[in-house]
């Protein structure tokens, strides 16, 4: 087991290992007093996760429990928020009580969102099942939902009390949602770590679980330690997002935010390329990592589609949006861009 310190305004340990949700309960114990415990999860990790889980509450002395919604991004709505704020409610739960996020990156972001508001705020604690919630949306306490108008656009900073991450439920992941976590582990190895980089292309899908989970939520905690509340550096963990959340919004999120972002990270590498930022060769070898690991490299969407979901994009600013640029292989920048040369940037990356 790797433990990892997260020392933002609350500081918190994420726990990366085997066989760690049978100590789901003495893990909350050591760090919560809470009585009762909701534990928050979807339609398809309930059935597989969601006994073991409240079975280790209830051998802590917590009293669970549950609130299952329907699996996927379209959950993560105002209604579903509403709806899991009056279920806390009408279980009793006070301020001194918790959440249990047992899930993926919408089961995270929902509970999280809840936690930071329900009762002006209660701790919760993540239990990720995704590789993507592992590796990156777990950890460092954004939580959010979704408007008609954007993805995330209604949220809050709530750092976790503790983040339990268990390989093994890793195991029962399809193999298209596993691949679609490895697009945020290459996105953070071209973003910081050549050397991660140079890892996953010599392994590929057989990468070591353990050893990459924690390097990336090493790199994760370094970000967020330094700017906790996306004011700056932490911008950069957008790489890939702007025009992948634009490609998430055309297809209705029938494209999952994995491929998503692989297919706008892919669209950044061709564009930085095309305009000298990034050489012809790096930005080969980050499509070449990209198509290693099974994930698309193109979209249907032409530019002036995605260009519309880019300007309700959360980083921008005015009349400026800042693009995530890969100048080389673990260099990677802020670049302002004005909305009016948008969709050229768009087309030079198709």
């Amino acid at each position: 087991m790797k433990t990892i310190t997260v020392p933002t305004s609350r500081t918190y340990l994420v726990k990366v290992g085997s066989g760690l949700l049978s100590t789901l309960g003495a893990e909350a114990a050591a760090v919560s007093k809470a009585s009762r415990v909701c534990i928050v999860s979807d339609s398809n990790v309930w059935p597989l996760y969601g006994k073991a889980a409240q079975e280790s509450l209830q051998c802590a002395g917590f009293q669970p429990v549950s609130y299952v919604f329907p699996a996927g991004e379209a959950s993560k709505n105002g209604e579903t928020y509403l709806s899991l704020l009056n279920f806390l409610a009408e279980s009793h739960l006070t301020r001194s009580d918790l959440l249990v996020a047992l899930g993926g990156g919408v089961v995270g972001d929902l509970a999280g969102f809840a936690a930071a508001t329900y009762l002006r705020g209660i701790d919760f604690i993540q239990v990720p099942t995704t590789l993507l919630a592992a590796v990156d949306s777990s950890v460092g306490g954004k939580t959010a939902i979704d408007l008609p108008a954007g993805k995330n656009l209604a949220g809050a900073f709530c750092q976790p009390a503790l983040v339990l991450c268990d390989i093994d439920t890793l195991h029962t992941l399809p193999e298209d949602i596993f691949r679609d976590g490895c697009a945020e582990i290459i996105k953070y190895a071209i973003l910081f770590s050549p050397e991660l980089f140079t890892l996953l292309a010599q392994t590929g899908l057989d990468f070591p679980r353990e050893e990459v989970i924690s390097r990336c939520v090493e790199l994760k905690r370094d970000v967020v330690t330094e700017d906790e509340f996306d004011r700056g550096l932490r911008m950069l963990l957008n790489l890939g997002h702007t025009f992948g959340h634009g490609v998430e919004a055309q297809s209705g999120f029938t494209v999952s935010h994995g491929k998503a972002v692989a297919i706008g990270t892919a669209i950044m590498a061709r564009a930085a390329a095309s305009r000298g930022l990034c050489s012809s060769a790096d930005a080969e070898q980050m499509l070449s990592l990209l198509k290693l690991f099974g994930l698309p490299t193109s979209t249907e969407y032409a530019a002036n589609q995605l260009v519309q979901s880019a300007l309700s994009d959360k980083k921008r600013s005015a009349d400026t949006v800042n693009l995530i640029v890969p100048y080389t292989i673990g260099d990677c920048r802020a670049l302002p861009t004005p909305v009016s040369d948008l969709q050229s940037f768009l087309e030079a990356g198709l």
